[in-house]
């Protein structure tokens, strides 16, 4: 039977087992690396049916809390602290200092990183990064697919597009390391000075690949973003697509009340 709330409605029981594993898990009750309590064992807690309680582990494991093994039972993950990523992070300073954005975000949160490159090198433009890059649907273009760790936990994919022309002529783009400040700094070193990076998000489940690369429970939030990063010329000279584990991320952005 449900407990009524203020409007009247009635919270599910699965729902309210869901949130009160969900907040254990927040308040350290049950820490990294613990077993939720099997099936039977929540059954008997809560005096409920099994249906109920695997309704109720389902809105866990979305809560991208734990990882669920067939067999095994629910494992609480370790969580490292959330790393804010501000509006602030593709400030030039950063990219003269010789650090990328996301490992200056990084150190500022006094966490390791890791960058893996899974892919670089020629790929047809998919129809959406075409349009933004300005370019027709299929030409060349590069693609940079990075994995980028926190603390020995995969947290984010992107891989970046950069129009053929613009990239032919610096060969550092091509190399697994571009060298200190990333692909930015190496893309003004050329004559590519930046104006703005616009960004869009959005968030939902994981696919089950999605789920797989960043070691996330199937149907996990995520936080798809898409980057221009536009010239003081008005071009587009990168699309950067990215995918984040939800739960690892803060967004936090400075917006000018101007006319």
């Amino acid at each position: 039977m449900g407990t009524a709330v203020g409007d009247g409605r009635a919270v599910p029981r699965y729902v309210q087992i869901a949130d009160e594993i969900v907040q254990q898990i927040r308040a350290g009750v049950l820490k990294a690396g613990d077993m939720v309590p099997s099936e039977s064992e929540l059954v008997k807690r809560y005096g409920v049916s099994g249906g109920t309680v695997r309704k109720a582990m389902v809105e866990v494991r979305a809560s991208g809390l734990v990882d669920t093994r067939h067999g095994k039972g629910s494992l609480v993950k370790a969580r490292p602290p959330v790393r804010h990523r501000s509006s602030d992070r593709f400030r030039r300073s950063h990219r003269k200092g010789g650090k990328a954005a996301y490992l200056a975000e990084s150190e500022q949160s006094g966490a390791t990183a890791k960058v893996s490159v899974l892919y670089r090198g020629p790929v047809e433009a998919p129809e959406e990064i075409a349009e933004r890059l300005g370019v027709a649907p299929g030409v060349q273009v590069l693609a940079r697919r990075r994995l980028y760790f926190r603390n020995g936990i995969p947290v984010e994919t992107a891989t970046s597009y950069l129009p053929w022309d613009v990239v032919k002529d610096i060969p550092e783009l091509f190399a697994e390391n571009p060298g200190g400040g990333g692909i930015y700094a190496r893309l003004e070193d050329h004559g590519h000075v930046f104006a703005e990076f616009v960004e869009t998000l959005q968030a939902r489940p994981a696919t089950k690949a999605e789920a797989s690369e960043l070691t996330l429970s199937p149907g996990a939030p995520v936080v798809h973003l898409i980057r221009d990063a536009v010239t003081e010329e008005g071009r587009v000279v990168e699309v950067c697509d990215t995918l984040m584990a939800a739960d690892q991320f803060v967004f936090s952005y400075r917006i000018p009340a101007v006319d």
